[in-house]
């Protein structure tokens, strides 16, 4: 086999990953439990499975694929919606939050060896920082003040994606181990 051949092999496994990790997030993104201005969403959850199990750059880049077929309008975002006017609307900020909470989660995750603490760590970060521009953004676009977009934003959603941060800590490892023994993703 040749090194071209080998490296298109490569290439084409890491686009499929990403694929198929985008289509996870289509999958989870949706649904959605309204609560108020902000729904709770499986989208974090599905953005934690995705770095951890692809790494930084390709975990990213799968949120990044996923963010563009709901902004072309395919109902992919929470309760089935879709299009620039979701990323307009008054949850558009915690949807460009994911891409700053992708990155600092696979920072942590591969600098960390998937250390369970460190993971954790990161994806608190990870997730803080999220909040912290859907927060602005509901605050402005949804005419609030600070404290009234934290009490719909924030503080309804933090014993969940704690709980989403415990299931994604527990069991990304053991899909990651997996999926390496299998050949269809780098070792952990």
């Amino acid at each position: 086999m040749t090194e071209n051949s080998t490296a298109s092999k490569t290439n084409v496994r890491e686009l499929a990953l990403i694929a198929v990790m985008a289509a996870v997030t289509c999958v989870l993104g949706p649904l959605s439990i309204p609560i108020g201005v902000v729904p709770i969403s499986l989208t974090n959850l599905a953005v934690y499975f995705a770095v951890y199990i692809l790494g930084t750059k390709r975990g990213t880049l799968s949120y990044l694929v996923y963010l563009l077929i709901g902004l072309v309008g395919l109902p992919v975002f929470s309760s089935f919606t879709g299009g620039v006017g979701k990323l307009l609307g008054p949850t558009g900020g915690y949807l460009i939050g994911f891409i700053f909470m992708a990155l600092i989660c696979g920072v942590f995750f591969d600098r960390s060896h998937h250390n369970i603490v460190f993971s954790l760590i990161g994806m608190i970060l990870g997730t803080a920082v999220c909040y912290a521009f859907g927060t602005a953004w509901l605050a402005y676009e949804a005419g609030m003040s600070m404290g009234a977009a934290l009490a719909a934003g924030v503080i309804p959603f933090l014993p969940g994606d704690f709980a989403k941060m415990i299931v994604a800590a527990v069991v990304a490892p053991q899909i990651r181990r997996r999926l390496a023994k299998a050949g269809i993703c780098p070792e952990a």
